[in-house]
């Protein structure tokens, strides 16, 4: 990437106004994996040329695709010069250290409050990168996701920054669940009982159940018990799972619940789940962090 014939002529503020991506994920993706050269002005600031910024457009048009930062930037910096460029990335994504857990999940929190969603999902990738799926689950999500919880409750953001990190985070762990309800392991069907709009929790625990080794068949938010009795009579799952952040959930179905009870193991998670509840309708309660609820599940059952 030569820069002896090109107009290098961008700051990085307007580079970042440019593309949407802010600053530090550009900084970041300039040291772990080469994807700018910037040139030096004559006071020695960095300048950026169209073609790096064409290059950070390629590279988000390839994270849109599915491809991990690191792929996506190789993919970026070989089409400019198929072959020694595409090498000479590699070396530099190689040698990239592993990401600071810590540190990724302040990014995260940072990029989702301001609505920067190429930035959150450069760290996500980062994160699934450097991390197995049930760390970045436990470690990151679920905290990030109780504290989003506990601040829309207070009124500390708006309505339209939990729905905008609520749309990043769960396009991402639709993507993950891709294909999980393939193979011949056990069968789980996974819903929330009526009025329950927050899900993401449940697709957390499908996930890890899944990497597990179970089917996962999925209903999602607010469905209509009889439809859940209804799947459960001619799917025949190993598992049903209902999950609800608040009692009264389940507590308007009692009756659905018991059905659903005598047709197969019926677990009730989340916060809404009571075990006074569970006992009554012939359920039992699964507690702590899906990720944790997901494993001890497996295990108990295996």
């Amino acid at each position: 990437m030569n820069h002896e014939n090109e107009a290098a002529v961008l700051r990085i503020g307007e580079l970042s106004r440019r593309v949407g991506v802010s600053e530090h994920v550009l900084r970041a993706w300039e040291t772990r994996y080469g994807l700018l050269s910037p040139a030096r002005s004559a006071g020695g600031f960095r300048l950026y040329s169209e073609d790096d910024e064409n290059r950070v457009r390629r590279m988000q048009a390839h994270l849109a695709d599915g491809l991990a930062a690191a792929q996506a930037a190789s993919a970026a910096i070989a089409e400019d010069q198929p072959g020694s460029i595409s090498h000479r990335a590699q070396a530099v994504i190689d040698a990239a250290p592993q990401a600071d857990l810590a540190e990724c999940a302040t990014l995260l929190r940072q990029s989702l409050d301001e609505m920067d969603e190429p930035a959150a999902q450069a760290v996500l990738d980062r994160l699934f990168t450097d991390f197995t799926v049930e760390t970045v689950f436990r470690e990151v999500l679920m905290p990030y996701l109780h504290e989003l919880g506990a601040r829309w409750e207070q009124g500390a953001i708006s309505v339209a920054q939990e729905h905008s990190a609520s749309h990043v985070l769960r396009g991402r762990l639709t993507g993950l669940a891709r294909g999980w309800g393939n193979g011949r392991g056990p069968q789980a069907l996974l819903a929330c009982p009526p009025d329950e709009a927050h899900d993401l929790a449940l697709l957390v625990f499908g996930i890890v159940l899944n990497r597990r080794g179970w089917r996962v068949r999925y209903l999602g938010a607010n469905t209509p018990l009889q439809d859940t009795i209804q799947v459960t009579a001619q799917t025949h799952p190993s598992l049903v799972v209902l999950a609800a952040t608040m009692s009264e959930r389940f507590a308007e179905v009692v009756p659905e619940l018991s059905t659903l009870a005598e047709m197969a193991p019926l677990v009730l998670a989340g916060a809404g789940a009571t075990t006074e509840l569970a006992q009554r309708v012939g359920a039992r309660v699964l507690s702590g962090d899906p990720v944790t609820a997901a494993e001890n599940l497996v295990g108990s059952l295996s």
